[in-house]
């Protein structure tokens, strides 16, 4: 993704390189048409000083006429070509640097013309008219337009400097005018849940920026209340939920005693007691989600040698599949530590393992694999249970969703979904798949290192 920074550099680079190259071209168009005006300025000249040789008389012969302006003709022959011509068009006098071209004459009606003559190239050409002749003189203009052409040489590289040095400047530019939000935005990402009471200092002066520090200070107070009214209530749930719960188990627990001791009895105290247990365990799931979603909760991050806790997790996970008669075993396991909660992190493979062994029959093996790459640190649990429908997977970590299709037992729908919240407060993800080789599910974790 390109940065604003790069933006901005580009943005200002490009519109100083087209200014640029506008200017220069205005300036040749400009430079060309002063120098056109500079050759009708001298054909202006040149025509008084041929028509004052040829003033003064009524009649005077092509030869008479020659006579008079040829020397004047062949002092300027390094400037102009001249034709003259009497009123209906008799050529009269021609400069010897015409050789066989002629000035074409009427052709329009303008008093300053450019034509292409053959063997002369472009001329630029101005007709005028005195007594009985008409004066037609001409400027090659080939050495103008090399001139031309060399000044666009020279304005090629001189672009290309300007590009270049804009490019420096921008970047120049685009870093002072972005200070005040990078140091906006370090400041913003340092608020975090463990850190709400800091601000954003207000820049001086009263502009955009100073508006927009106000604004996010603004939205930080109330994420403040919002985040500080999350806590109370999870305080609260806690205290108000769990109280009337255990008093709930008590006085179970005391009407057992008093109840006659049949198994019908028995039977029943023993399911209110494991509802009254599974309510406790939905309440402490909720909490933690809710403040895992909300960043209240963060883990206490250590350095964990995984080689070490795979095994020591390996005993509470072969004891829960036993119960089952299912076995549990750990195949790759990689050597090598991260920084992680262990505790977040024990409760996350048990819920996998507890979900593996729910759909699990006697027999099946449940396995985990623990290695590293260069992506992170890599969980992996699979059984041998009848998998998940392709079209439920994406949903397979949702708050409260259960797969009803399958054959994994009744639940609450948050135990995968706190498997996603610790995952993610670890920097890492979670993801499921079917296994391609027979029956059964596959779940990836993904843990930052």
């Amino acid at each position: 993704m390109r940065s604003l920074t790069f933006r901005i550099t580009c943005r200002f680079a490009l519109l100083v390189t087209v200014t640029t190259a506008g200017v220069l071209a205005v300036g040749g168009f400009l430079l060309d048409r002063q120098n056109r005006r500079g050759i009708e300025l001298l054909h202006d000249v040149e025509f008084m000083e041929l028509s004052t040789l040829l003033s003064g008389t009524d009649s005077l012969s092509a030869a008479d006429v020659t006579q008079r302006i040829k020397h004047d003709a062949d002092a300027d022959v390094a400037l102009f070509v001249i034709q003259v011509t009497d009123l209906k068009g008799n050529i009269v006098f021609r400069s010897d640097n015409l050789g066989e071209t002629m000035l074409p004459t009427g052709m329009s009606e303008e008093k300053h013309w450019t034509t292409t003559l053959t063997n002369l190239g472009e001329v630029r050409i101005s007709a005028y008219t005195s007594g009985r002749f008409r004066f037609y003189i001409g400027t090659l203009l080939h050495p103008s337009q090399r001139m031309m052409n060399d000044y666009f040489k020279v304005c090629l590289p001189l672009l290309l400097g300007v590009a270049l040095v804009s490019i420096a400047l921008g970047y120049a530019f685009s870093r002072a005018t972005l200070r005040p939000l990078r140091a906006i935005e370090a400041t913003a990402n340092r608020i975090k849940a463990d850190n709400l009471n800091e601000r954003i200092p207000l820049p001086s002066g009263k502009d955009e920026l100073t508006a927009l520090t106000q604004l996010l200070n603004q939205m930080f107070d109330r994420l403040q209340h919002s985040f500080d009214q999350v806590n109370r209530f999870a305080a609260d749930a806690s205290h108000e939920m769990k109280t009337p719960l255990a008093l709930i188990r008590l006085h179970v627990e005391r009407l057992g005693s008093r109840l006659p001791s049949d198994s019908e009895h028995a039977a029943a105290i023993s399911d209110i007691l494991e509802e009254i247990t599974l309510l406790h365990r939905v309440i402490d799931r909720l909490l933690f989600l809710a403040k895992a979603e909300s960043g209240a909760l963060s883990p206490t991050l250590r350095s964990v040698d995984m080689a070490e806790f795979i095994i020591s997790f390996s005993d509470d996970a072969k004891a829960l599949a036993e119960d089952k008669k299912v076995a549990f075993s750990v195949g790759r396991k990689g050597t090598g530590s991260i920084q992680a909660d262990p505790e977040m992190l024990r409760q996350l493979l048990l819920n996998l393992v507890a979900n593996a062994v729910a759909v699990s029959v006697p027999g099946q093996t449940i396995s985990l694999d623990s290695f590293a790459s260069d992506k992170g640190w890599h969980l992996v649990v699979t059984d041998e249970g009848p998998g998940i429908p392709e079209a439920e997977i994406s949903h397979l970590f949702t708050r409260f969703f259960r797969v009803a299709s399958s054959h994994r037992r009744p639940g609450n729908g948050l135990g995968l979904a706190l498997c996603r919240s610790i995952a993610e407060l670890h920097r890492g993800s979670i993801q499921a798949e079917n296994r391609a080789d027979r029956s059964g599910l596959r779940v990836r974790v993904r843990l930052s290192r």
